[in-house]
């Protein structure tokens, strides 16, 4: 029940000519020079009750001139992809999405908590590298919260997969700002949540997931099915930040690799893997020449072997198509029994 008091509805502002509320500014900042001028005038002029008309008239003359001063403050200059979210005396008042021209109560204060922050520092917990510095472009000090889209650069950080390797991952997450309301209200600074949330994220894909499958496994793998990871990894961290208002556009593995501690041992295995699947392919192409030589041999009537020379010829024949190197051929001159 206390979450559900502290949620906010969004209240779409209603619009008020900036143009027409900036002409009716200057007529009364304009205003105040006749009425002090013309209190002056009679108090210099000496008609009955000079100066209580001359007091009055540079009353009348600064309170025209604060007004107007005051109105002027009320003008707000919305651009395209950009919103304001106002309020008046710490209360929520409204949210500007259209770009314009506009004029607002002037007593009402534009909130952005990621105003003039250009980059946050989140702290890699366990990696040993420090702090993992995420590129939040935000340009100057301005209240208007961005609705472009914009990029998170998650940067490479070292975790253990499902087997326990240390890995290597880093993420680049495309977003924008779905509802400036949550993003303002619901949390301190949406811009460091969602970099927190994408860490978290990206830590738990890699605990869930092996780098690569074990021989003749099917599994999904960091390495193999980056895709489907990647599209778990973007549903899961949209429910994190729905809160926020933010939403979610792509989600991409830039980086994935073995930690260096443990990379050349890796690199090896996957050799010995890659050298023991060429040498079946090469075992099973050389069975297959030799006994197509044998069947071409007996058909053609070629020669005529018994089991020890077909067996010797055999031999023979998987040295030279098996070894690694040319072989050196022997001659024989006299008969071959």
């Amino acid at each position: 029940m206390e979450n559900e008091k502290n949620i906010v509805e969004e209240k779409i502002l209603k619009r008020t000519s900036g143009m027409f509320m900036l002409l009716v500014s200057l007529v009364v900042l304009l205003a105040s020079i006749p009425a002090g001028a013309l209190a002056t005038v009679y108090y210099n002029w000496g008609g009955p009750a000079a100066g209580f008309v001359l007091a009055v008239g540079i009353i009348l003359c600064i309170v025209l001139f604060v007004t107007g001063l005051i109105m002027l403050c009320g003008l707000k200059v919305i651009h395209p992809n950009e919103a304001l979210v106002l309020t008046l005396f710490g209360n929520y008042y409204g949210t500007f999405y259209d770009a314009g021209f506009y004029w607002v109560n002037p007593f009402c204060t534009a909130i952005n908590p990621t105003a003039g922050k250009g980059a946050v520092s989140v702290p890699k917990n366990g990696s040993g590298d420090g702090s993992m510095n995420v590129n939040l472009n935000t340009n100057s000090l301005s209240k208007k919260v961005s609705l472009k889209t914009m990029t998170l650069d998650n940067k490479r950080q070292k975790v253990n997969d499902a087997l326990g390797n240390p890995v290597e991952i880093g993420t680049i997450v495309i977003w924008k700002v779905k509802n400036a309301t949550k993003a303002v209200l619901n949390v301190e600074n949406f811009m460091e949540y969602l970099s927190i949330q994408c860490d978290a994220i990206t830590r738990n894909a890699a605990r869930n997931y092996p780098y690569d499958a074990n021989d003749g496994a099917d599994e999904k793998t960091l390495r193999g099915s980056s895709q489907e990871i990647a599209d778990i990894m973007q549903d899961e961290l949209q429910s994190k930040v729905v809160d926020a208002g933010i939403e979610i556009e792509d989600v991409r593995i830039t980086h994935l690799a073995y930690a260096p501690e443990i990379a050349s041992a890796m690199l090896q295995r996957q050799q010995a893997a890659a050298i023991i699947d060429a040498r079946q392919k090469i075992v099973e192409g050389a069975v297959s020449m030799v006994e197509m030589a044998l069947q071409q041999l007996s058909e053609n009537q070629i020669v005529e072997l018994d089991e020890e020379r077909k067996a010797a010829m055999v031999s023979n024949l998987l040295v030279v198509l098996c070894g690694n190197k040319d072989a050196q051929p022997i001659v024989n001159s006299g008969s071959i029994y």
